[in-house]
């Protein structure tokens, strides 16, 4: 139940964004035009290819004393420290006294909207309204190892209602990797899948390391007011998640994660979209949703008002 809650808030806030984002060109068109600025050069931008973004790309090597000899290596070696972690639990007390019995793992959750463009140019009032907005939707969550569906191991499951409590990347998931020796025991690991137009957790490349959102298109189609100049919801919808990445630090005397990055990227791009006399308009935005690991005492208290036993 509490995975269905946060899914239709997180779709929720989409829906509203992009009626947003498509009235609003309505109001640079029309009304506002002076507000609008050009869309940036910047590649990351506009690139729509997927590309390594990795400094350092993946170079077979020994890293404190673990030897990877190619991807099939890495994706091994991530999913057994993943497993061993996100099998570990302990107790917490709850807002109400409660003792509960959760992943040790737990992570701090933030969910933000940029790079707005609105016919290939950006606007300063869209700009300042959406983090307004996804401020007053969205709330942080506390969930285990990415992906997953609750900080209760019993309910992390997927949308066949089978566990996400073992990892399920695969060598063919990731498009590139780096390691690092840190010198203290531990490696580092940064780990690229490979891009997924509207990934569902847990079942493919992008889905096997974050909490993607699943296909969207019902949840566009729920809003009334929008029609498609020409084609299909499927066709002028999408949501392309590329350039996230996973960076993990791993014990390497106890197998564990000691800490970890999960940067998700989620490029939405809106055309033909129609709301009755703003017709045939394209729009682009990005969604960033970053989960650190481990979550810190006071961030427990302050979304779930929960603490350690």
């Amino acid at each position: 139940m509490k995975q269905k809650s946060k899914l239709s808030t997180v779709n929720k806030i989409l829906s509203v964004i992009l009626v947003l984002v498509v009235i609003a060109t309505a109001v640079v068109i029309y009304k506002y035009p002076v507000i609008t600025e050009q869309a940036s050069t910047d590649a990351s931008n506009t690139s729509n290819e997927d590309v390594s973004v990795l400094e350092t790309p993946f170079t077979a090597d020994t890293y404190a004393g673990i030897e990877f000899k190619s991807l099939e290596d890495v994706a091994a070696y991530y999913n057994a420290a993943y497993d061993k972690t996100k099998a570990q639990t302990r107790e917490y007390l709850d807002g109400d006294g409660n003792t509960c019995v959760w992943y040790t793992m737990l992570g701090e959750e933030n969910l933000q909207v940029t790079n707005i463009m609105i016919e290939g140019k950006s606007n300063s009032m869209i700009n300042g309204l959406v983090p307004t907005v996804v401020g007053s939707l969205y709330s942080k969550g506390l969930n285990g190892l990415t992906p997953c569906a609750n900080r209760d191991p019993n309910l992390d499951v997927d949308i066949n209602n089978e566990s996400l409590k073992t990892s399920r990347l695969v060598a063919d998931d990731i498009l590139d990797a780096s390691i690092k020796d840190n010198n203290d025991g531990t490696i580092t690991m940064i780990i690229q899948p490979k891009a997924v137009n509207m990934s569902t957790k847990g079942m493919d490349a992008q889905g096997h390391l974050f909490s993607t959102l699943g296909d969207i298109a019902s949840t566009v189609e729920s809003i009334s007011i929008l029609e498609w100049e020409s084609g299909t919801t499927q066709e002028n919808c999408k949501v392309d998640y590329r350039g996230g990445t996973a960076t993990v630090t791993i014990d390497t005397k106890t197998g564990l994660i000691t800490t970890a990055d999960y940067h998700m990227e989620a490029h939405i791009a809106v055309s033909h979209a129609t709301i009755k006399v703003i017709k045939d308009k394209s729009a682009t935005l990005l969604v960033t949703y970053d989960v650190h690991f481990p979550a810190s005492d006071k961030y427990l208290m302050d979304t779930k008002q929960c603490k350690v036993k």
